[in-house]
């Protein structure tokens, strides 16, 4: 889901779950859901794809078609069940590639014929555990290209399976985790274990989830990957939607981004039409309680899968399935879109290969770091298939409250694009002190390329310091900074030991975005860099008036501003510790760290 869980939101949520008294026993969950009593009544459907639901007393049946679609089945379930299909088809593998928060064995299924270098499509479930259709269409997707004929879907590529990311979070299970989503009866949490959004993770790498993920992407290269999840927003009558990042026109990689376009999206929404689905690109809201109001396209930031894919040249598939679906629905549909995508991938392997190979090859020389919405919108969509809702006065909240009344409509949706505001121009390279220890880690993690110096170096570097700076209410498990940057150029001796990182290198856009201090997925933007924000060390006030009062005298520069924020700064007038604590500040070389970005940027 896209949708952030606001302060506002959040009281919203919470004060509406306490006004619930739903009494829901233990045995009574598989047939009764929490969420049937508050949720607007479902559109009726059938489809094609339902044919694929195997029937109740064959062997392989899966736990959650056993259940009829009510329960998904535990982590320790879908190991059993998978290591069964493992035993029973050379097809299959299951393996590990990681330990979660609490150390639980993170695992992934390979679906292969064998052959050498044959290109793989990753697909993974549970990033959110509680939006959880991946796993169980992915489960009987395995089990009929292990047993029921589906093998030729190998026969030019190979399937990576991830059943469920965020285990920690997948355990976690309560009838009231995700209660905006129509089944199962229980789910799972959206953070890990440390209450950690994986998928805001990418870039920082900050759980151990996270790490392996990246590891095994690393390691495989995979030609397409897919991120299932379901929706939140306003109700509507399409069941199955999809994104990539940069949809429209904002893709950072513009080669992977065509074929997603031109050739991923026709492909899978024909087929799911064909099955009885109706599917769209996400219509991201921009404001859930006014739909009329449009849907968003902007860019992404490499927090996000499809932002990190955008990033690094890799396709890579954000499935979005409506919440207000039933379950049974949305793990069909799911099914069906994730065989038609090994299909195109099988059928373009070729073309996604050079796709990805011209996007590595290029070199952008800036890098998009602020936008904002385009004042007209940048196109419509002529006949969007709403749903029709009234409002009533809530007791709980005390305001008007949607009620959807599943009755279809249809509606002239616009769509709101973005206009760029800050954009930066990329170095030569950064530069980045052997002490940062815990950023040149994640470079290692993600591939980016550096040169660790074997002897110092004179340099004329860009040099960044903060003005303002504030930090920000905590965001997962960081405490993201804001500020303005006023940059100069100094010259600079770089110890040996000291790693230079290249922009002209195939992840030169994923290192911008991680090192360059405007960007909004930067190591500086959440927070890695603390020590900028410790003050000056201070001394006793009769020194330091003295040090000041001989700075005034013989130095203009610093006597200008000063005066200066004297002026303009009523507060800082009046604070003579203050005042004392910046003339100290700016005395001399013996203060590097208060205020100062520690990765300079090599312009020449």
């Amino acid at each position: 889901m896209r949708l952030p869980l606001t302060p506002l939101r959040t009281r919203v949520l919470v004060a509406f779950l306490a006004t619930i008294a739903i009494p829901v026993a233990a045995a009574d969950a598989p047939s009764r859901f929490v969420s049937d009593t508050i949720l607007p009544a479902a559109m009726p459907w059938k489809g094609a794809s339902e044919r694929l639901i195997a029937s109740a007393d064959d062997s392989w049946i899966t736990p959650a078609e056993a259940a009829e679609f009510r329960k998904t089945p535990s982590y320790a379930e879908v190991m059993s069940w998978l290591q069964r299909l493992d035993a029973a088809s050379p097809l299959i593998t299951v393996k590990t590639f990681g330990r979660t928060t609490k150390g639980r064995e993170m695992i992934y299924v390979r679906a292969s014929k064998g052959g050498a270098g044959k290109p793989v499509v990753l697909v993974q479930g549970g990033i959110h555990s509680g939006e959880i259709d991946g796993k169980d269409a992915g489960l009987m997707l395995l089990r009929d290209i292990a047993l029921r004929r589906k093998d030729s879907l190998l026969d030019k590529v190979d399937l990576v399976f991830v059943p469920i990311y965020n285990i920690d979070g997948h355990e976690q299970i309560s009838a009231y985790n995700f209660p905006h989503i129509r089944g199962p009866a229980e789910k799972g949490r959206d953070a890990n274990a440390r209450n950690i959004d994986l998928n805001r993770d990418y870039a920082k790498l900050d759980a151990p989830e996270s790490r392996a993920m990246i590891s095994l992407i690393r390691s495989l290269d995979p030609i397409l990957y897919i991120d299932c999840h379901v929706s939140e927003g306003f109700d509507m009558q399409y069941d199955i939607t999809f994104t990539y990042a940069g949809w429209g026109k904002y893709a950072r990689h513009r080669a992977t981004a065509d074929w997603l376009e031109g050739r991923f999206g026709p492909a899978v929404s024909k087929a799911l039409t064909a099955a009885g689905h109706t599917p769209i690109i996400y219509p991201s809201p921009i404001d859930t309680r006014h739909p009329e109001k449009g849907i968003r396209y902007a860019p992404e930031g490499p927090r996000y899968s499809t932002g990190y894919g955008d990033f690094i040249g890799m396709p890579t598939v954000l499935v979005e399935n409506h919440m207000l679906k039933p379950y049974r629905q949305r793990v069909l549909g799911t099914y069906v879109l994730l065989e038609a995508a090994l299909k195109i991938a099988a059928t373009d392997a070729s073309r996604v290969s050079r796709a990805k190979a011209e996007d590595r090859a290029s070199r952008p020389t800036e890098l998009l770091t602020r936008w904002k919405p385009a004042a007209s919108p940048i196109g419509w969509i002529d006949n969007f298939k709403g749903v029709a809702f009234d409002t009533y006065r809530s007791p709980a909240s005390g305001r008007e409250e949607q009620r959807w009344l599943a009755k279809p409509i249809t509606f002239r949706m616009p769509i709101i694009g973005q206009t760029p505001t800050e954009t930066v121009r990329l170095p030569k390279a950064w530069w980045v002190p052997a002490e940062q220890a815990e950023v040149i880690d994640r470079l290692r993690r993600h591939g980016i390329t550096f040169e660790t110096t074997q002897s110092q170096r004179r340099l004329s570097l860009d040099e960044v310091r903060l003005v303002d700076p504030k930090l920000l209410q905590p965001s997962e498990g960081r405490y993201p900074i804001t500020a303005r940057f006023v940059h100069g150029q100094v010259e600079q001796v770089m110890p040996a030991g000291s790693v230079r990182v290249p922009a002209d290198q195939p992840l030169g856009l994923l290192a911008a975005s991680l090192l360059e201090p405007e960007s909004q997925d930067s190591f500086l933007a959440w927070g890695f860099f603390p020590e900028m924000l410790s003050p000056a060390p201070n001394t006793d006030a009769f020194v330091l008036a003295a040090l000041g009062d001989q700075l005034l005298a013989t130095n203009p520069r610093i006597k200008t501003v000063f005066e200066g924020k004297l002026r303009d700064e009523p507060a800082f007038a009046a604070d003579p510790d203050a005042r004392l604590a910046w003339l100290y500040a700016q005395a001399g070389p013996g203060h590097p760290y208060p205020l100062r970005y520690p990765i300079a940027r090599e312009i020449n």
